[in-house]
């Protein structure tokens, strides 16, 4: 047995099985019958293998064929693919692409950037990290990640900055906790007297704690912690609107109102970074217009949302 079948005689192989027949598959080709007959009977003598019976008017496949089918879709998907990657390198478009973006962003529209993201460039390499402060720039900076979205806070200079859209910080509690029970504005030292959970850095080298109030605090790595910690009514503190949007509305959580904040205290505007020096290719160039596009949809939402509370 050889084993030198070109993808030619495959993809013609696969053509003629997916055609029913010789002459329909070289009419897809663009290919006389003879032609197409010769290449399969070239192909049977290369495998060793008799991979159409012939015994009826029109060609089926045989057990033996049915199994190379599987195998030459396979190598001939995995031969598209090769090309789209040398083509796609060719024209700039990079091998990998890795983004990280703060725990803030809202999980949907990542979910939904990502999707569009495997569609537009399927052959390119997406990693997706979720880090909180300082840590999103921190990773830009050393080149971990090539795109961030985070909080501009402390920002190195060799960072650009794109501002993308506003999270509203919302203060809330438990239906069952203490300061859930007080009416109207509540004063520094109710709200001091208790327990408040704080998003915190990982390490001691970030920026400090942000909006405390309470000199009692326990402090959370990740923000889906800090939410479940105030669902269970161990403490208070600020979650993102579009977080606690349906915990709001179904009273799971209850917005609390510190005399000391206004309404719109802590709106925190979220920022896609990369380094100054970083040539965007298509595919980076593509996930930051891709991101402005969503946060633009998600202010929207936000915004009908605010107008039916």
């Amino acid at each position: 047995m050889q084993m030198d079948a070109s993808f030619d005689q495959l993809r013609t192989f696969v053509t003629v099985a997916e055609a029913g027949s010789f002459s329909a598959a070289g009419r897809s080709l663009g290919r006389v019958q003879s032609a197409v007959s010769t290449a399969m009977a070239n192909l049977e003598a290369q495998l060793g293998l008799a991979l159409f019976d012939r015994s009826a008017r029109m060609p089926s496949l045989t057990d033996e064929g049915t199994h190379v089918l599987a195998s030459a879709r396979r190598v001939l998907g995995e031969m598209d693919a090769l090309r789209q990657v040398a083509t796609e390198l060719a024209d700039g478009v990079e091998a990998r692409v890795a983004l990280c973006v703060d725990a803030l962003f809202p999980l949907p529209a990542l979910v939904e950037l990502c999707a569009g993201f495997a569609a537009a460039f399927p052959a390119v390499d997406l990693r997706v990290d979720t880090e909180t402060l300082s840590a999103v720039a921190g990773r830009v900076a050393a080149g971990i990640a090539t795109i961030g979205v985070t909080v501009p806070v402390g920002l190195p200079a060799s960072l650009e900055r794109i501002a993308l859209f506003e999270v509203r910080m919302i203060p809330v509690a438990a239906p069952g906790h203490a300061l859930a029970r007080l009416h109207g504005k509540l004063s520094s030292a109710a709200l001091a007297a208790c327990v408040q959970i704080v998003l915190s850095e990982r390490t001691d080298s970030g920026v400090a704690d942000q909006a405390v109030l309470s000199a009692r605090t326990w402090r959370v790595g990740d923000l889906h912690t800090k939410h479940a910690l105030l669902r269970a009514g161990l403490g208070w503190g600020n979650l993102p609107e579009h977080l606690v949007h349906d915990d709001l509305a179904k009273k799971r959580l209850v917005e609390l109102h510190p005399v000391a904040w206004g309404r719109n205290e802590h709106v925190l505007t979220l920022a896609a970074i990369h380094q100054r020096s970083f040539r965007l290719g298509p595919a980076h160039r593509w996930l930051l217009d891709r991101l402005a596009t969503l946060c633009d949809e998600h202010t929207g939402r936000q915004s009908r949302r605010r107008g039916t509370r």
